[in-house]
């Protein structure tokens, strides 16, 4: 075994290759209370229970024109899966809204995404989370464009998974262990589909991988699947009181049987906004004229959101009020 001294270590270390490193515009580690800029330095202590547990939480947050969509939902729900979790977040939460209203006013970019991860902390590989004495906290922006127009012209093609949905108790908290959304991802691309979308042994429907699913039914109505075994998506949640203007709104369960009755399927992200699905097990949605094509609802959800998200957004660059 070749042991190396502390500074030829770190000169190999930081030697090497980072993939995607061209989309990292900047991080910050709250161990170290500053922001950085050089992706190599992107680390997190291999004892961080987050590595080698799954013992954290994230968010995956869009910011728009110098605005953060629904900041204050993403870290509401941060709040509640520490809660769920019993981790002491390692400063407070108005201080994190500061942390990444500042780090992207210094990347200097109106358009990205951010990546804010809660984690048990460093401490040992053990189980048990009083091994970790401090949480640890990490915030990453990352370049992202809006989606292309052509998106929402085609809309997706989803596909019933293999994957269930995951347990109750633990479908609510957007934690790290990502594992099922990973096989769901790959089964997508094995397909040569975009979204795999799960349904229970009872038929009932999950959600997609990274991605809430809701239906406008044969009445007209918008239909979202109850919380019991998906998370609530920040986008669900702002589509479903915008939907409340136009139409009716329902919660409850959605069977396997009435994607084919419906007519439209909408993919709801906070990436994308509002996605209509035009095939689903490769059958075409939506009745009539419209079928297999994007829907009246898709379009002007998907425009509605933008604005309203755009609207309430945080600011943090000039010129954005």
């Amino acid at each position: 075994m070749h042991e190396l001294p502390f500074d030829e270590y770190l000169e190999r270390m930081l030697a090497v290759p980072r993939p995607g490193a061209d989309n990292f515009l900047g991080f910050y580690d709250h161990r170290v209370g500053a922001m950085c800029r050089d992706p190599r330095l992107l680390l997190i202590p291999l004892d961080d229970h987050i590595c080698h547990r799954g013992d954290g939480l994230f968010e995956s947050i869009c910011f728009r024109k110098g605005r953060i969509f629904a900041l204050e939902a993403h870290l509401q729900r941060l709040r509640q899966g520490a809660e769920a979790l019993e981790l002491t977040v390692p400063c407070s939460f108005k201080e994190l809204e500061e942390i990444i209203c500042g780090l992207c006013r210094t990347v200097g970019v109106m358009d990205g995404e951010l990546r804010v991860f809660l984690s048990r902390g460093p401490g040992g590989f053990g189980i048990q989370p009083s091994e970790c004495p401090r949480a640890g906290l990490y915030v990453v922006v990352l370049r992202a464009k809006a989606p292309h127009t052509e998106l929402y012209e085609r809309g997706v093609a989803a596909f019933t998974s293999a994957i269930p949905p995951k347990q109750s108790y633990i479908a609510r908290i957007k934690n790290t262990n990502y594992l099922p959304n990973v096989f769901m991802a790959r089964e997508a691309e094995k397909q040569g589909l975009d979204v795999a979308v799960s349904f229970g042994a009872d038929g009932v429907m999950g959600e997609a991988a990274v991605a809430n699913i809701a239906i406008v039914d044969a009445l007209g109505r918008f239909v979202c699947p109850t919380f019991t075994n998906i998370l609530p998506g920040t986008t669900l949640l702002a589509a479903m009181k915008l939907a409340e203007q136009k139409m009716n709104v329902l919660q409850q369960d959605i069977l396997h049987e009435d994607i084919a009755q419906a007519q439209e399927v909408l993919l709801l992200t906070s990436s994308m906004l509002c996605v209509p699905v035009t095939s689903f097990d490769r059958v075409p949605v939506g009745q009539g004229e419209l079928r297999g094509k994007p829907g009246p609802v898709a379009r002007w959800l998907k425009d509605q959101l933008f604005e309203e998200l755009f609207a309430r957004g945080t600011v943090f660059a000039t010129g954005c009020v």
